[in-house]
């Protein structure tokens, strides 16, 4: 009896000691310590994607950010926004601009003293302040992202119970405030917690993570570590990347359809197409029929150019297919159904596809008027000018019009010599050993600017 119940304990004992670490709780980081573009990105999805497969209690995400592009970090707001998993915040010293929205889209944010948080103000390159209607997008954007916390419950020191928002909304638009930059607001810590935007202070991400969970022996934390991968296929989804890959295509599309053969401008396109459609097919954007589209494209081009005379139904669907296909590979769809593509996603798709296509015409004509001229370009093209003082003499072609016909030997061939056709006189070469003058030949063939006889049967 007691051997029958070890049978059946010992295999419970080791299901239990399996199944304890699972069940303890974990934490997952994901940092953001750089600029924040399409890079911060791709390692913002990639961290979510292994969170959600570790099946992690919280998300961490450490921030440390003078802010970037704020299409990025609307991004990665909408994800947090819509995340099964909490997601929670840690300024580690700094989080400014898109970095305050990105923060500002977290369940809770904790800051270590010292940490700053706001300045959401939209500025270009040389950090000068944008025009006000980029402003006002950015206040909408803050705005609504403090909204979407909600309400909650407060009881005054009247007694009397209200209902406020988590995070005060005008507090969110005073972030980016008007266009002028001592209204901008930006917090400490102390004044963070003070306004509900802040949890409470935290010196790393442990404190976080206790605050959360609770240290425990059996709580867990793992850290993403970004990768080349990540990195490279963040560089190639950058907008500006893609408009300068989408001028490849179009460039060396014309250039090899210039020059017989397959040639370099060919294999220039070819690469630019892959480095094109290849982090956007794995980050989920493209699909295979929206690169069959473009590949379809470039099928019909080619079939108008080189099999169907003049330009017409094959040539311009080809054109269309090549612009849909770089278009719709840019919108995350899902078996053509476009039903979460917005009009601004649409828009912003064609701008980086029209700036690529224009930037490539500009860069055509450009070359194609620099090719053969001094510089880099010198050698591109054969311009060498056959000039009479340099030994060059032209090749009259009027003599090919005596091929078939007869005439007679006016000299002794051996084998050159005259011959009359009609009433010319004309210089000629016997192809069959000497001829005899008065002998009646026949022209057989014009070659390197010499007529060649034979005797006529």
């Amino acid at each position: 009896m007691i051997v029958k119940m070890y049978r059946w304990l010992l295999p419970i004992m080791l299901m239990i000691v399996t199944v304890l670490p699972v069940c303890g709780k974990s934490a997952y980081v994901i940092p953001v310590n750089d600029e924040i573009n399409s890079t911060s990105l791709r390692v913002f999805n990639s961290g979510m994607s292994t969170a959600v497969e570790k099946n992690a209690d919280v998300v961490i995400l450490h921030l440390n950010t003078y802010g970037g592009a704020v299409d990025a970090a609307d991004s990665i707001r909408t994800k947090i926004m819509k995340s099964a998993i909490p997601v929670v915040a840690f300024v580690d010293d700094k989080a400014i601009s898109a970095g305050a929205l990105i923060a500002l889209a977290c369940d809770s944010v904790y800051m270590r003293q010292g940490g700053s948080m706001g300045a959401a103000s939209v500025v270009n390159g040389q950090g000068e302040l944008m025009p006000d209607k980029y402003q006002s997008f950015m206040r909408s954007l803050m705005r609504a992202t403090a909204e979407s916390h909600g309400k909650v419950t407060c009881v005054t020191t009247n007694g009397d119970t209200v209902e406020q928002w988590r995070r005060d909304p005008r507090i969110a638009e005073a972030m980016v405030g008007s266009n002028d930059s001592a209204s901008v607001l930006s917090f400490t810590a102390d004044e963070a917690i003070a306004a509900g935007y802040c949890e409470g202070k935290a010196e790393n991400v442990e404190h976080v993570v206790a605050s959360r969970l609770g240290m425990g022996d059996d709580c867990v934390i793992e850290t993403y570590q970004p990768t080349i991968i990540d990195i490279l296929l963040g560089f190639l989804s950058n907008p500006a990347v893609q408009a300068v890959l989408i001028m490849l295509i179009v460039g060396g599309i014309y250039f090899e359809l210039q020059s017989p053969g397959i040639g370099f401008a060919l294999l220039v396109a070819i690469v630019a197409a892959s480095l094109y459609f290849a982090p956007l097919y794995l980050e989920g954007f493209a699909a295979v029929w929206e690169i069959i589209v473009f590949v379809a494209g470039i099928i019909l081009l080619l079939l108008e150019l080189f099999v169907i005379p003049g330009f017409g139904i094959a040539g311009i669907s080809g054109i269309v297919c090549i612009i849909v296909g770089l278009i719709a590979a840019l919108l995350g769809n899902n078996d053509l159904n476009f039903e979460m593509i917005t009009s601004d996603n649409i828009m912003d798709a064609i701008l980086i596809v029209l700036s690529g296509v224009l930037l490539g015409v500009v860069v055509v004509l450009y070359i194609s008027h620099k090719i053969g001229s001094k510089g880099i370009m010198r050698k591109s093209a054969l311009i060498k000018e056959q000039r009479l003082d340099e030994g060059y003499i032209g090749v009259p072609v009027e003599l090919g019009k005596y091929v078939g016909k007869t005439g007679v030997a006016c000299t002794v061939l051996r084998p050159g010599g005259k011959i009359k056709v009609g009433n010319d006189t004309l210089d000629a070469v016997s192809m069959s050993g000497f001829i005899e003058q008065g002998t009646a030949v026949k022209v057989m063939k014009y070659e390197n600017a010499q007529l060649y006889v034979e005797p006529a049967d």
